[in-house]
C-alpha cells in the first residue's frame, strides 16, 4: 500500500483483516517456528472465522470481556482477532503475574472467560488459578460461579494438559460449527470506535489500570507506525516482544495486519538464540525490541555468525536508545533504517517515531516527530500553559490515539485525560525547532525497567504487608542492560533485623520478578522536605552514589 490516506479508518480490525486476506491470501502472515506453525493469510482468516463462531456459539456477544493469560503462542492472535470480528474485548494478562495480580487483574477487568495456557517456566498457571478461584476445580465447563468473580463462566484451555472444567481449543472450534450467523453481518454491527482491548499498564499508582482502546485507536498506531517503516506485504517482522504489550498486539500484530507483512514469532518469550535463528532463517527485513533487547542480540555468542543481511528497519522502543548501541544495530545488525518510537499504553501506544530516512542524530538525539493526526503539545506542570519551543514541560497528546478511559475508573480517567481531551503522559520534554521532540525525564515516580513499567507504589504496598518492615520506598536506579532497576529503601520495625534476600523472597512470592528489589538497602530515616515530604529523588541520587551507578547515570543522562 502506498496511499497516504489511512485506509483502515472507517473499519474495524476484523474488517481489515478480510481485506488483507482477499488482497494477499497465499502470502505468509503467521509464522511461528517453536510451535511449528505457518499461516497463509487466507489460513488466517479462516481460523479466526472458526474461532469467532466458537465465541458465539458459548454465549459471547459483543461488549464481553475474555482475558488471555499466555505467553507468545499461534492461539493467542488468532483469540485477538477473533475477539475483534465479534466485538469481545480482549483483556490481556501478564504472563509473569503471581497470584495476587492476576486475582485484581481478573476482577477488575469482570472478565466472562478466560484463555489460558497450563504455565510457563515454574508457573503452574492452573494451580494459580485455583488458589484465586476455588470454585474452579469442581466445575464444568460454562458453569464456573465464582463469588470473587461474579461474570466468570468459561476457562478455554489453549495448551497444555487437560482440565476437566475447561473447555478445549478444538472443542470451541467444534462448537463454532453449529453457528449459522454470518460473521461478516455481526461485524458490520460494530463500530470502530467501539472498545475492543484492555490493557493492563503500570503507573504512579498501586494496581495497574486498564486502558479501554477501540478498534480505531489500534488500527491507526499499525498504520501509521508502519508507514513510518515503509512497510509492505514483502516485509516479514520478527517479534520477540511480549504480545501482552502494546508492542506485540499493535505495533506487531495490527501493524502486520494493515500492510500484509508477515509475522515471525521466534518463541514463546523473549529467546537471544531463537530470536537471531528466526531473523536469519526466515529472512525478515524488521526487527522489534527494546533496547536490552538488542544488546543481548549483538552480545550473544553466534552474533557473528548469523547472516542478518535481510534487516532494513524495524522499531526500538520502551526506553531511550545509547548512541553507540544504535549504531550497532545499523552496522552490525544491518538494519540501516531502525526507527525509535515513544509513546505508552494510554496511547495505544505511539505518540512520536522516527522514520527510515532520518539521521542517526535524530534516531538517537530524539523520539522522532509527532504521528500524523495527532496534537502534542509541552506545558507547563503546575500551570499548564503551553511552552515554546525548546523549554521543558509535560507531554501531552490529542487525537486518535488517545483511550477511552480506565476500565471502571473514572477519577484516574480524569486526571489522565483532562476535559479538552489530552492526555498527561507524566514525561519531561522538549519540541525542537525541526520538529522532533526529546524525552528529558519523568515527573512520575514510574519506573521502566527493560521495557516493563512498574508502579513504586505496588511494590511499597506488598512490602508493608511484611511482618518486619516499618516503612519503605521504592525508587528506580540507572541500569546499563535494562535502563533502570529497583532499589529498595526499607526502615524495619524496632527490634527486628531482615536481609536483603529476605525482602526479595517475598516479593518473589507474590509479584511478577521484573518488580523485585534488584537492590535492597536498610536505613533508619529517609531523606524529607522541612514539612516531612520524602524526597525520593535525594533517595535515588544518593543509591546511585552507593551502589557506584554513576556511569550508568551518565548513560542515562547523555
Amino acid at each position: 500500500m502506498t496511499e497516504s490516506a489511512p485506509w483502515v479508518d472507517g473499519l474495524t480490525i476484523g474488517q481489515v483483516l478480510q481485506q488483507t486476506a482477499e488482497r494477499n491470501p497465499a502470502g505468509d502472515a503467521i509464522v511461528f517456528p517453536e510451535a511449528n506453525a505457518r499461516f497463509t493469510w487466507a489460513e488466517l482468516n479462516a481460523a479466526v472465522d472458526d474461532v469467532a463462531k466458537g465465541l458465539i456459539a458459548i454465549g459471547f456477544r459483543a461488549g464481553d470481556h475474555l482475558g488471555v493469560w499466555s505467553t507468545n503462542w499461534p492461539e493467542w492472535i488468532i483469540l485477538q482477532f477473533a475477539a475483534a470480528r465479534v466485538g469481545v474485548v480482549l483483556v490481556t494478562v501478564n504472563p509473569s503475574y503471581r497470584p495476587s495480580e492476576l486475582e485484581y487483574a481478573l476482577a477488575q477487568s469482570e472478565i466472562r472467560g478466560l484463555a489460558l495456557i497450563d504455565g510457563y517456566k515454574k508457573l503452574d498457571y492452573f494451580q494459580m488459578l485455583e488458589e484465586v478461584c476455588p470454585e474452579f476445580p469442581d466445575s464444568t465447563p460454562g458453569k464456573l460461579r465464582s463469588t470473587r468473580f461474579p461474570k466468570l463462566e468459561w476457562i478455554i484451555r489453549m495448551r497444555g494438559r487437560q482440565h476437566p472444567a475447561m473447555l478445549d481449543w478444538q472443542q470451541l472450534i467444534e462448537a463454532g460449527r453449529t453457528v449459522t450467523t454470518s460473521i461478516a453481518e455481526l461485524e458490520g454491527g460494530l463500530s470502530p470506535n467501539d472498545p475492543i482491548n484492555l490493557q493492563y499498564t503500570s503507573g504512579t499508582t498501586g494496581h495497574p489500570k486498564g486502558a479501554l482502546l477501540t478498534h480505531r485507536n489500534l488500527l491507526l498506531n499499525g498504520y501509521y507506525s508502519g508507514q513510518r517503516q515503509k512497510l509492505s506485504e514483502s516485509d516479514r517482522i520478527c517479534i520477540p516482544v511480549p504480545l501482552y504489550h502494546c508492542f506485540g498486539c499493535v505495533l506487531g500484530t495490527m501493524c502486520a495486519v494493515v500492510w500484509g507483512s508477515t509475522m515471525v514469532i521466534p518463541y514463546e518469550s523473549f529467546n537471544v538464540e531463537e530470536t537471531l535463528k528466526a531473523i536469519e532463517s526466515e529472512r525478515c527485513t524488521a526487527i522489534y525490541g527494546v533496547p536490552t533487547m538488542f544488546i543481548a542480540e549483538l552480545e550473544h555468542p553466534t552474533f557473528a555468525l548469523r547472516n542478518t543481511s535481510s534487516l532494513r528497519t524495524g522499531i526500538m522502543a520502551g526506553s531511550p536508545c545509547p548512541i553507540e548501541l544504535m549504531k550497532r544495530v545499523v552496522k552490525d545488525m544491518g538494519a540501516r533504517e531502525i526507527t525509535i518510537g515513544y509513546g505508552q499504553t494510554e496511547a495505544s501506544p505511539l505518540i512520536t517515531q522516527t522514520s527510515t530516512d532520518d539521521t542517526l542524530e535524530h534516531r538517537v538525539g530524539t523520539v522522532g516527530s509527532v504521528l500524523p493526526d495527532i496534537e502534542v503539545r509541552i506545558v507547563d506542570i503546575e500551570s499548564g500553559i503551553p511552552l515554546p519551543d525548546g523549554q521543558a514541560g509535560e507531554l501531552c497528546c490529542r487525537g486518535h490515539n488517545v483511550m477511552l478511559g480506565y476500565y471502571n475508573q473514572p477519577d484516574l480517567t480524569a486526571q489522565a485525560v483532562d476535559l479538552e481531551g489530552w492526555l498527561h503522559t507524566g514525561d519531561l520534554a522538549v519540541k525542537q525547532s525541526d520538529g522532533y521532540y526529546r524525552i528529558t525525564g519523568r515527573f512520575k515516580d514510574m519506573i521502566i525497567r527493560g521495557g516493563e513499567n512498574i508502579a513504586p507504589r505496588e511494590i511499597e504496598e506488598l512490602l508493608y504487608q511484611h511482618p518486619k518492615v516499618h516503612d519503605v520506598q521504592i525508587v528506580g536506579v540507572p541500569d546499563r542492560k535494562y535502563g533502570e532497576e529497583v532499589a529498595a529503601w526499607i526502615k524495619l520495625r524496632e527490634g527486628t533485623t531482615a536481609e536483603a534476600e529476605e525482602i526479595r523472597t517475598f516479593c518473589r512470592a507474590h509479584l511478577a520478578h521484573f518488580k523485585t528489589p534488584r537492590y535492597v538497602k536498610f536505613v533508619d530515616s529517609f531523606p524529607t522536605t522541612v514539612t516531612g515530604k520524602i524526597q525520593k529523588f535525594r533517595i535515588r541520587e544518593q543509591a546511585i552514589i552507593d551502589l557506584g551507578l554513576e556511569a550508568a547515570a551518565a548513560i542515562e543522562t547523555a
